[in-house]
């Protein structure tokens, strides 16, 4: 039995999802285990590119099953909508293959309409949040305030829950927005079109998980995001609302007594951020515009373009002890191929004085790079699955990055293909 989590070292973006659709051939269950419809986890295989916001990555491998597990912010009408995406494309998903938590707690219309009125609100302070509702979820699930999926199989209970929800969160639209209030009628009619569709996946997912973890069956935990973006150890305030550390895995996922055997942390090649927040070692201008450019380094939940720049190696090995990672996944070395020099910040400079550890968040701001410059390689390595076959200027690249964090990187990605790796 092999109990393995993909998480995110850096801000996110990293390529998680095509690591996950690449080793789950190896998996008898994928679980996400955080996070919602603010994710963007890009896949490309047989069956074309996808942006998946819900959907575990796993859902393209035939005998998989895919667990969204109680730590996720479950948005109904965005995974009906995915859902459909998805199956138009060929994929097979239903309750064999897919099954969500009856402890999951939905995302209801309320939480994504209070999330962009807090962000007009912030003004220019914004955090920088993708409007999808995912700060007002998890507030009200730590306040017991939340539907649980399990409820719509006991409508009995349901409907006088929904009242009382609605009663008070229409104090807060109205109250303290001056927004017009929710009405019954329009959150009936949202349920009867949107969760109606999702009952069927529904169930006891720890059942499921107990089961597999006695019979011997390997588990992959997805994690949403990255270490930056964790509630209580990234860039706060600047983080999502919920643990993207491989810790909460076995929490979120509905199978608290899992231990990991693995952790495999997905570092990108350079640095890009979604968002606002401190990015020290940003690149602006021309040699910003080079890098999303070679990159494409958009959004893939809001098409935003990314902010760029080098490698973080300051901001990566915190990463990487914060995950516990054991392996790194080394994400879109093709894309300095352009580079004649390659820049990499290895230490900050910060009230005067370098250091090499991440400093607590309120000090970012005003940290600056140090750099290093390492030889680039200027020719296409999109073609090469051998380590051997790599110029050397890109092996040293990689062997400097592993040094430097801590860490073995045991995958190299050449391009976004499922088949475009280097196993080392």
């Amino acid at each position: 039995m092999a109990n393995t989590a993909i998480v995110g070292i850096n801000w996110g973006d990293e390529g998680k999802g095509r690591m996950v659709d690449l080793l789950t051939e190896d998996y008898d269950i994928v679980v996400r285990y955080q996070g919602g419809g603010n994710a963007g986890h890009t896949v490309i295989n047989e069956y074309g590119k996808f942006a998946l916001h819900l959907l575990p990555s796993g859902i393209f491998r035939k005998g998989v099953i895919n667990i969204l597990g109680n730590g996720v912010a479950l948005d109904p009408e965005n995974l009906c909508n995915e859902i459909e995406d998805v199956r138009s494309k060929g994929v097979s998903i239903t309750p064999d293959n897919l099954k969500i938590s009856d402890r999951a707690s939905l995302l209801l219309p309320w939480h994504r309409e209070l999330d962009e009125l807090e962000e007009i609100r912030l003004k220019d302070k914004k955090y920088g949040s993708t409007k999808q509702g995912i700060a007002p979820f998890y507030s009200d699930k730590y306040q017991k305030k939340t539907i649980m999926a399990g409820e719509l199989l006991h409508p009995e209970h349901l409907e006088e829950h929904l009242a009382d929800l609605l009663e008070w969160k229409n104090l807060t639209i109205a109250g303290v927005y001056g927004k017009e209030p929710i009405t019954v009628s329009e959150i009936r009619e949202w349920f009867d079109t949107w969760c109606e569709k999702i009952k069927p996946f529904i169930c006891d997912t720890g059942i499921i998980l107990r089961n597999a973890q006695a019979e011997g069956k390997n588990i992959l935990f997805e994690a949403q995001l990255g270490a930056l973006r964790d509630l209580d150890y990234g860039i706060y305030p600047y983080t999502t609302s919920s643990n993207a550390i491989s810790a909460y895995a076995p929490v979120g996922s509905g199978l608290p007594s899992a231990k990991l055997n693995e952790v495999i942390g997905v570092v990108k090649a350079y640095s890009t951020c979604v968002g606002e927040g401190p990015f020290v070692c940003e690149m602006f201008g021309d040699e910003a515009d080079a890098l999303r450019s070679a990159g494409f380094e958009y959004g893939a939940k809001t098409g935003r373009p990314r902010r760029v720049g080098p490698l973080d190696i300051v901001a990566t090995r915190y990463g990487v002890q914060v995950q516990g990672a054991t392996n790194i996944a080394l994400t879109k070395l093709d894309i300095l191929s352009y580079m004649d020099k390659i820049p990499v910040c290895t230490k900050y400079l910060v009230d005067g004085q370098e250091t090499s550890e991440f400093p607590f968040p309120s000090l970012l701001s005003s940290a600056k790079p140090v750099m290093e410059y390492l030889d680039g390689w200027k020719c296409d390595i999109s073609g090469i699955r051998e380590w051997d076959a790599l110029p050397k200027a890109a092996q040293n690249y990689v062997t400097f990055v592993e040094q430097q964090i801590g860490c073995r990187i045991g995958y190299v990605s050449v391009g976004p293909e499922r088949d475009s790796i280097i196993i080392r």
